[in-house]
């Protein structure tokens, strides 16, 4: 929720819906938007997933983090595939687009998280 939030509030409030130019490229505001909510919701969707959803995980911290960025790199890639293709090809409004994906995404990253980043090693089971 708070992912759709942020991405709610910067399409609308922050980038008003207009093309956003950087020196090296320009974003459209949906994947601006979702950039913006990205640098939130990655540190504190690691600190959920290692303290609440899968505290029972015996491996250490610093093995967990590069695995949950393997992982969130994959949800960032998919992320941008789906807005694309719901906004730009199926001409969808930005919301609906990613309400959409996430719904996509939240499976993608739970089932990749439980069997791959918080996975316990057989001997530790």
């Amino acid at each position: 929720m708070l992912d759709i939030g942020l991405f709610f509030f910067a399409h609308e409030v922050l980038f008003k819906g207009a093309l956003i130019q950087t020196p090296y490229l320009t974003l459209t505001p949906h994947i601006a938007a979702f950039l913006f909510s990205f640098v939130f919701t990655f540190p504190i969707g690691f600190f959920l997933s290692r303290y609440v959803v899968f505290e029972e995980a015996s491996v250490r911290k610093r093995e967990q983090l590069p695995k949950y960025l393997i992982v969130v790199v994959g949800a960032i890639l998919l992320n941008y595939f789906f807005l694309k293709v719901f906004i730009e090809t199926l001409a969808m409004k930005a919301l609906i687009a990613k309400l959409l994906t996430t719904i996509f995404i939240v499976a993608f990253s739970y089932f990749s998280q439980r069997h791959f980043t918080f996975k316990s090693s057989p001997d530790t089971e």
